[in-house]
């Protein structure tokens, strides 16, 4: 039976692929490894959460000794890396967080691997990276997987960095890797400091929409289950030492996205047209904001046959349906420190 490692798999991308994984492949054994911090929720998997063929670790991959002890342990045949901090906003308040858990919780794994995989035959270690490591766009042109890394953010500059050391990894000592770069996610399990769930659970509760400046910055979004798809296939068939990039075909200004949710939000509660986008409130924008991202992601549809399945429209109403459909989740994933942090970064804009 092979071990596959997936790390962040309570938290929102890594809970869909995760259980993508142990439906999927009932021969695998899949070990999910995450600390459980502000964003890891084991409600996000409870459906899995008895197959025979999952077990679930509580760890931090910064803790150096607790990888190694559990690579000897378990021998794994490969890892997919998905634990990271991976809010902007956060990043800018805490730099070091995403410095110890993005760069050095990463090479504590490729540590980990490189130190219990006596050779690396049938061994790979993926490594899910973002699509901010370019850096930021003009109004034409798309990443590809050639695009120079410009980070502009602690977080985006982290995660660069990760990435570096995990191609150094794989030159150095010829450990057999793959990384891919991702446009922005939307989908369920979402914590409500991104973009789509804040929104929804602000509609709600009738609080105000924070866009950041005039709202015109472009992002390219992708379906979270068509992201767990697309790992699915890179961690299969991809070739090793390659870079591919994972993008939804979907670009839409903030505040464009935001105005259909609205329409979304009021015809699924009920409300008046035009009701819940007078609640859009425009702040001081975040520093450093990149203005535009969009990803050419012809490489892994035409080597591996991976594309999309939904339009942003499409997903945006599967998403809405989501969070209306699981109150209880919103509720209980809200009751923390969220709160109290949004109210700290908005006060003053």
């Amino acid at each position: 039976m092979k071990k596959v490692l997936i790390t962040g798999g309570a938290g929102f991308i890594g809970s869909h692929v995760v259980r993508l994984f142990v439906n999927k492949y009932p021969d695998y054994h899949i070990f999910n490894l995450d600390a459980l911090t502000y964003a890891g929720n084991l409600e996000n998997i409870e459906d899995i959460e008895d197959k025979p063929n999952y077990t679930f670790v509580k760890a931090d991959i910064n803790d150096e000794k607790a990888m190694l002890n559990l690579f000897e342990k378990e021998a794994f045949d490969g890892v997919i890396h998905l634990a990271a901090e991976s809010h902007v906003d956060r990043s800018i308040e805490d730099p070091l967080a995403f410095l110890k858990t993005n760069i050095m919780g990463t090479v504590n794994l490729l540590n980990a691997a490189r130190k219990t995989w006596k050779n690396f035959d049938d061994k790979l270690f993926y490594h899910i990276s973002t699509d901010e490591v370019y850096g930021s766009l003009g109004e034409t042109g798309f990443f590809l997987e050639t695009t120079s890394y410009d980070p502009k953010s602690p977080y985006s500059a982290s995660k660069a960095s990760s990435d570096h050391f995990v191609r150094a990894y794989q030159n150095t000592y010829g450990m057999p890797v793959v990384i891919s770069n991702c446009s922005n996610n939307y989908g369920p399990n979402q914590f409500p400091e991104k973009l789509i769930p804040l929104c929804i659970n602000n509609i709600q509760n009738n609080r105000p929409l924070p866009i950041y400046g005039k709202g015109e910055n472009i992002r390219d979004w992708l379906y979270v289950v068509d992201h767990a798809r697309a790992i699915d296939v890179i961690f299969h068939s991809g070739r090793v030492g390659e870079t591919y990039n994972i993008g939804g075909f979907n670009e839409w200004s903030n505040i464009d996205l935001v105005k259909e949710l609205c329409k979304v939000m009021d015809e699924k509660l009920g409300r008046p047209k035009g009701t819940s986008e007078k609640l859009i409130t425009y702040v001081t924008d975040r520093a450093g904001h990149d203005l535009r991202y969009a990803i050419d992601a012809t490489k892994i549809k035409d080597e591996l046959g991976w594309e999309p399945s939904l339009q942003f429209e499409e997903g945006l109403r599967k998403t809405v349906d989501w969070y209306l459909e699981n109150e209880a989740w919103l509720k209980n994933i809200t009751s923390g420190d969220y709160q109290n942090y949004y109210n700290k970064l908005y006060q003053d804009r």
